[in-house]
């Protein structure tokens, strides 16, 4: 298959996998409305809902696994009930010679009971097969806790990461990456705990609590209350602590992410630190964040430490009373010893609930502060938003027209202003100008990175937020000043666009940029594995493989951001030979520096403070003017470009 075959547009039949798959909401796998038709206002309606119905909609798919360990731990309750039994054997029917319970009675043969030996090994007997099933309740708690917690996290991750990949520019330009990656990885996480080691235990503590508490109830009424005349002041102790406790985690979580940013940002520009003998000033910085996380961190434990001595001097304080009590009915003959021994081990599984229920309410606060910021992820606004009615895209001429278009960014810098200019199908247009004249934000808003504050952009005559979004950034493909790659091989990264794409369309694509020559040169080719952002590779064997990469979309439109800014002069030739067969029949941007390399354009957008003067005519003479003007040869890069001449002004077309 040649380069020229691939111009094809998947996306644009509403029954393809994308278009199917694009109707479904940031969860996947949940069907609701497109992920581009979700208003700004049903997004603050959502920002209003708590913690907890956020918590269920995500957990809702795993309800029955959730269920199932509820009923397993719900198992331990009649265990922990039956586990006092043989000691009441041992002690009142072996030791002193009490008459067996009535229910032995009726279900064992007499013979079983009338010698202790019998007895005793009645006792033994109910002792093992009661730790036998407990184990294997335990066991089986264990493996549908595990399966089910990570379910959780492995959908919570991904419904997130679906999420902040839709996204504004605009967000991550205020925000950055490292805290988005912080919640995604360690904060989501929390749900597992919250919903596994959280609700489920405290609910099934509540029920154990209940039956524990009737059974001591039925055994003795006064025992029993004294026992719970501690639980007002567990619950009040708990809501205290938690709601100090929540706060402080809170600001622990943001000095832990602001320690990763730091971690992130010394690591990604390793060859900078080294380069400027930077690594000790880094080194206090991620400690200095550090030190604050773990302030943060001991005040937090100082207070969760002394919640902990309260709540065990309170139980210990109503297990003092109840064995006072409990000791004179023996003295008075309202109980036998082993009866009280039963009681008391009641007891301590009474207690038990009691102490989980109030250790799980402060100890979950760090979970539910990670939820928080997790799902706050998800209350931000998607990137630009497709209209209702948006318009499908089948293919496009590449007539592209700007209507007095401006854009301010969200600091309030304005850098187009009132712009206007049409270029026609197939035209290739150079873009001139100095840092921050605006050339790069002209390529974002042709492909809706962002949208124009003021004006309009139209495409073959159709306002572009009338298409599908994916559809129209289906017609652009873009090479950047900075190649990002991934850390897969070549031929996966050039192959980007199209995985499924053949090995001899990958190979005419690198062929096209000039990368094939030094592509079969590495030892394992095209399978050769690129590394991090590829930094096995040069700065310009890295742009030649974004170049084959935006070859091989094949879209209409190109977008070329300073394509040959790694390059030698000698590859800059090669690459741009190669371009122009490419570029033939296509509406093209390109973006430079070098003058050079935009003197086969057709027409130049000159850019300076928002302004634009439209050259058409004799391109190259005008560029040769603009360098002589400056003071540069014309195959010299152009670093600070300004206007040559002072009557250049904004042109519309």
């Amino acid at each position: 298959m040649s380069l020229t075959e691939l111009r094809t547009y998947p996306d644009s039949d509403p029954n393809t996998p994308f278009a199917r798959e694009s109707r479904r909401s940031s969860c996947p796998g949940c069907v609701s409305k497109s992920d581009f038709e979700v208003s700004k206002a049903q997004t603050r309606k959502r920002t209003k809902r708590g913690t907890s119905s956020r918590l269920w909609e995500q957990a809702k798919p795993c309800w029955p696994h959730l269920l199932a360990i509820g009923i397993l731990a719900l198992l331990s309750a009649p265990f922990g009930l039956l586990l006092p039994v043989p000691l009441k054997l041992v002690v009142d029917n072996v030791l002193t010679h009490h008459p067996a319970p009535a229910i032995l009675v009726r279900t064992l043969p007499a013979a079983w009971l009338h010698s202790n030996a019998g007895v005793l090994a009645i006792a033994i007997g109910i002792l093992i097969v009661l730790g036998l099933l407990m184990q294997l309740q335990v066991l089986a708690s264990w493996v549908l806790q595990t399966y089910t917690g990570e379910r959780l996290v492995h959908d919570f991750r991904a419904r997130l990461f679906w999420h902040v990949q839709r996204l504004r520019l605009s967000y991550y330009d205020s925000k950055g990456t490292s805290d988005v990656a912080y919640r995604i990885q360690h904060d989501a996480p929390a749900i597992q705990t919250v919903t596994i080691q959280g609700i489920v235990p405290f609910v099934t503590a509540f029920f154990t609590l209940v039956a524990v508490g009737w059974v001591t109830c039925k055994l003795d009424l006064q025992l029993a209350l004294i026992a719970l005349s501690i639980s007002p002041a567990l619950v009040l102790l708990s809501r205290a602590s938690s709601r100090k406790i929540h706060d402080g985690w809170h600001q622990v979580k943001e000095l832990d992410s602001s320690a990763m940013a730091v971690l992130n940002e010394a690591l990604s520009a390793v060859r900078l630190v080294k380069a400027f003998g930077r690594e000790r000033k880094e080194d206090e910085r991620f400690k200095t964040r550090s030190r604050e996380r773990m302030r943060g961190q001991m005040h937090l434990a100082r207070a969760q430490a002394l919640y902990h001595c309260l709540i065990a001097l309170l139980i210990t304080i109503g297990t003092a009373g109840a064995l006072w009590v409990g000791a004179r009915h023996v003295q008075s003959g309202q109980l036998s010893v082993g009866e009280l021994l039963i009681v008391m081990a009641y007891m301590t599984q009474l207690y038990e609930p009691l102490r989980t229920m109030s250790d799980k309410v402060p100890e979950v606060q760090a979970s539910l502060v990670s939820l928080e910021r997790a799902f706050a992820l998800l209350e931000e606004i998607p990137e630009t938003l497709s209209a209702p009615n948006a318009q499908p895209i089948h293919a496009v001429n590449g007539r592209i027209q700007f209507e007095k278009v401006s854009f301010t960014y969200p600091n309030g810098r304005r850098v187009l202003d009132n712009l206007s200019f049409a270029i026609e199908p197939g035209a290739r247009v150079g873009v001139l100008g100095p840092t921050g004249s605006g050339k790069s934000t002209l390529l974002m808003l042709l492909s809706r990175f962002y949208d124009p504050t003021a004006g309009r952009i139209l495409l073959d005559g159709i306002d572009i937020r009338e298409f599908r979004l994916r559809d129209l950034r289906d017609q652009f493909s873009i090479v950047p000043q900075d190649p990002v790659l991934f850390s897969t091989s070549i031929a996966e990264n050039i192959a980007f666009s199209t995985p499924s794409i053949s090995e001899e369309t990958i190979v005419a694509a690198a062929r096209a940029a000039n990368a094939d020559e030094f592509i079969r040169l590495l030892p394992n080719g095209y399978d050769t594995q690129v590394g991090d952002r590829g930094s096995c590779l040069s700065g310009g064997e890295r742009q030649r493989i974004a170049i084959a990469r935006a070859f091989l979309k094949n879209s209409p439109i190109l977008i070329l951001d300073e394509p040959t800014s790694a390059v030698d002069s000698r590859t800059e030739a090669s690459v741009i030979s190669a371009l122009d067969q490419l570029l033939r029949g296509r509406t093209s941007f390109m973006i430079a520096h070098r003058l050079s390399t935009l003197e086969s354009c057709d027409v130049l957008l000159h850019f300076i403070d928002g302004e634009v003067q439209v050259v058409r005519d004799d391109v190259k003479s005008y560029l040769r003017d603009v360098a002589r003007a400056q003071g540069f040869s014309f195959e010299e890069p152009v670093a600070r470009l300004r206007f040559p001449l002072g009557e250049m002004h904004c042109a519309a077309d």
